[in-house]
């Protein structure tokens, strides 16, 4: 796909905004008055260049007929077990995508990690439950984080951040806290958790 000019990167951000807030794509209309635009037919010279760049499809006759054509539109991609030192997102550790669900949660879930284990089982989080990761939330005491740890990949509640310490407590008091000097040792986070699915099945 080609890229696209800043004025249409603005367009294609507006429809995700209002597809994620709304659950509907912005009408010729809308699109004209937030972005100052003399006239709905503006708007849509630009829908049609984006459309031919390859990022939406435009459905004739319907004032909201605007589809994304990116890996966003298909769901949010759920993560199996991640490959040690693998980035998360690595296509291999996508098992399926679960449709979003529109204004359910504040946070957005850029996606979801099948939990292995029981070491957060006393915050209600159990192995196979499915947590929403937000990436850009900032990570703070009191959160339940996703870190990698070296090439491991772990779910815990942060307890205390400092230049030369961290500290990761497990919700379980079978497990000892992980504390790890990132002077030393490689940590990294990877999001926060802001929400869970869980199948009863």
């Amino acid at each position: 796909m080609k890229g696209l000019t800043d004025r249409q990167q603005e367009i294609l951000d507006l429809i995700k905004s209002n597809l994620e807030n709304n659950g509907l794509p912005p009408t010729r209309a809308d699109i004209a008055r937030t972005l100052g635009f003399k006239s709905p037919n503006a708007a849509e010279q630009h829908l049609r260049a984006i459309e031919k760049k390859g990022f939406i499809s435009i459905l004739a006759g319907a004032s909201r007929g605007i589809i994304l054509n990116t890996e966003e539109a298909l769901g949010i991609p759920v993560i199996g077990l991640v490959a040690a030192g693998g980035p998360i997102l690595a296509q291999e550790n996508i098992e399926k995508r679960i449709p979003q669900a529109h204004n359910i949660l504040s946070n957005k879930i850029d996606y979801y990690l099948r939990v292995k284990g029981d070491s957060m089982v006393d915050v209600g989080i159990y192995e196979n439950d499915l947590i929403g990761v937000n990436k850009k939330n900032p990570i703070k005491v009191g959160s339940i984080v996703i870190a990698r740890i070296g090439e491991e990949v772990t779910v815990k509640t942060l307890e205390s951040i400092s230049s030369n310490q961290v500290v990761l407590k497990a919700e379980n008091s079978e497990y000892s806290n992980i504390e790890i000097n990132p002077e030393k040792d490689e940590i990294v986070f990877e999001g926060t958790c802001v929400g869970l699915l869980r199948d009863f099945s």
